[in-house]
């Protein structure tokens, strides 16, 4: 995969708060251990930062609400990604700090996404954006 591809479309306002969340005493303490935080940190360094009102439409952003399809398991999940403090996988509610939630984050409908978890491999593909606010003007979420 090319740089070109890896290079994510984040809003100020995202910008700023995720990178205010991963600089917290907290998330740093172990963030030399997730390797998730540290490519989220990466993909922010690299970021084309554009104004709420300029986001295009299919780029999940934070509390956006989109459908994930599992490549492997042939199944779609719905998810709505939000900070941590909002977080409740039993409601469909993806933490950014999660490590789905840093890889979705950014992706655009039809990116293919994959992951390491305890069972190994997984891949995801984003299927489609229910809600994102920047789309209906909510640009204080």
């Amino acid at each position: 995969m090319n740089m070109a591809s890896n290079i994510i479309a984040v809003t100020r306002t995202d910008l700023q708060r995720i990178k205010s969340l991963l600089h917290h005493d907290f998330v740093a303490s172990f963030g030399d251990e997730r390797t998730h935080l540290r490519e989220l940190a990466r993909r922010l360094a690299c970021a084309n930062v554009v104004e709420s009102r300029e986001m295009l439409p299919d780029v999940v952003t934070m509390n956006s609400t989109f459908k994930l399809f599992d490549l492997i398991r042939k199944e779609s999940d719905t998810f709505t990604l939000v900070y941590p403090d909002e977080a409740c996988i039993a409601e469909g509610k993806l933490s950014i700090l999660s490590p789905l939630g840093t890889e979705v984050f950014g992706r655009r409908v039809g990116e293919s996404l994959s992951l390491q978890v305890l069972s190994g491999e997984t891949r995801k593909r984003v299927e489609q954006i229910f809600f994102q606010p920047e789309r209906c003007g909510a640009f204080n979420l």
